[in-house]
């Protein structure tokens, strides 16, 4: 039987769990305000006059308001110089100053009115009658439509050259949050696997894992994938559950927001015997996540991190590049407060590894009809290189590295 698998119950593991989060430290208001002068220097290099944040991670990120995208438009203009301004619906001016950390004014629209106007005249107000204007990324077409048509004289450009130049540099302040975050998810992990048993299904192994999530201390609902036996080949699902059957393969891709930021950790394992063809492909996929993580070198390009995976994996005959059996998809992503943001770890990708630069590392082997072995975890870059945030996994009889 594979060490850790096994042998409990979800009430036993419920129990030993208790709140991870209890001295951890928000990100400061200074740290806000550092970020908003970041952007700004950002937008005079690249003569912006001002950038548009949508409710979302971005204007979450910029100034600390929480806020969900709705028909409803809500969100905030930043100009290169000058005070930040909102653009929300009165009725709810109440709520988003209760939520506001960076202040600023308050522009307000009633439902028979146009906030498209407002955001027209909101430039003007802040002497911007021309020249170029961001929007964020990940604003949906209808606000980029109505501002275009409110405001045509603007030329318009993508947030993404500022937004994620800011983005994906971590500060000390968000590693230490995703550090908990994983700490707490990689708990959760251990827990889940020895909850297993034959009969039990994905939907009673998600559950537990909400719930264990909430019991360290997370907000909301946690991600999570349980797959078992063939559906572990699909790398993220099938649409209908499965029932654990004795030395089934199993795979569970689960994470959870502290303080708005995401961990995201994958264990692949046996419940009960692995046979000869999962523990070859574990191997190598455990070969391939540790080769891209030494290719992780600073100041070498993204891309390389990528080839780093795919060497190992055609050394031992599989892909090439997307080939299946191999690794159909990138090998890693960044994380932050989206669970995918930039910068990818992706074939051909220029951007050079910096401090401060968070990603994940998932080089999923995929055997198709049988059977797929995804090992996740994440590291930062700091002055040195990269460094682990999360132990990866041990060995295919020991997954936790419980008798390492």
């Amino acid at each position: 039987m594979t060490l850790g698998v096994g042998g409990s119950t979800p009430e036993i593991e419920l129990n030993k769990l208790s709140d991870m989060t209890t001295d951890i430290s928000a990100i400061s208001l200074d740290e806000f305000k550092a970020r908003i002068a970041q952007a700004q220097t950002y937008m005079l290099e690249q003569n912006i006059q001002a950038m548009y944040l949508d409710a979302g991670t971005n204007l979450t990120y910029f100034t600390g308001l929480k806020w969900y995208k709705s028909e409803r438009l809500v969100g905030a203009i930043l100009p290169a110089k000058g005070e930040l301004a909102f653009i929300a619906p009165h009725f709810e001016e109440g709520s988003l100053r209760d939520h506001m950390l960076i202040q600023g004014n308050f522009h307000g629209w009633h439902e028979h009115e146009s906030p498209y106007a407002l955001f027209a005249h909101v430039l003007t107000e802040m002497n911007i009658s021309t020249g170029n204007i961001a929007i964020d990324e990940s604003a949906p077409f209808f606000v980029f439509d109505g501002f275009r048509k409110a405001a045509p004289h603007i030329t318009y450009t993508n947030a993404s050259d500022i937004t994620a130049l800011c983005r994906q540099i971590k500060s000390s302040a968000e590693i230490a949050l995703m550090q908990r975050a994983k700490d707490m998810t990689i708990a959760v992990h251990k827990a889940a696997a020895r909850i297993l048993r034959p009969g039990i299904s994905t939907v009673e192994v998600t559950q537990f894992i909400n719930e264990a999530h909430k019991r360290v201390g997370a907000t909301g609902s946690s991600f999570c994938i349980v797959l078992f036996g063939l559906a572990t080949s699909f790398p993220h699902g099938v649409k209908d559950p499965q029932i654990l059957q004795e030395n089934d393969w199993v795979l569970i891709d689960t994470g959870c927001l502290v303080q708005g930021y995401n961990s995201d950790i994958t264990r692949t394992y046996a419940y009960g015997e692995a046979t000869p063809e999962q523990r070859k492909a574990w191997q190598v996929e455990k070969d391939a996540q540790i080769n891209a993580f030494n290719e992780a070198k600073l100041n070498a390009p993204c891309g390389n991190v990528d080839d780093g995976a795919r060497i190992v994996l055609e050394k031992h005959g599989y892909g090439p590049d997307y080939q299946l059996p191999g690794l159909p998809h990138r090998t890693g992503h960044g994380c932050g407060l989206d669970i995918h943001e930039w910068p990818y770890l992706v074939k051909g990708t220029e951007t050079k590894l910096q401090t401060g630069m968070v990603f994940s590392n998932e080089p999923m082997l995929v055997i198709p009809d049988q059977f797929g072995v995804r090992l996740e975890d994440h590291f930062y870059m700091d002055e040195n290189g990269p460094v682990w945030f999360t132990t990866p996994s041990h060995s295919v009889d020991d997954p936790f590295g419980l008798e390492a």
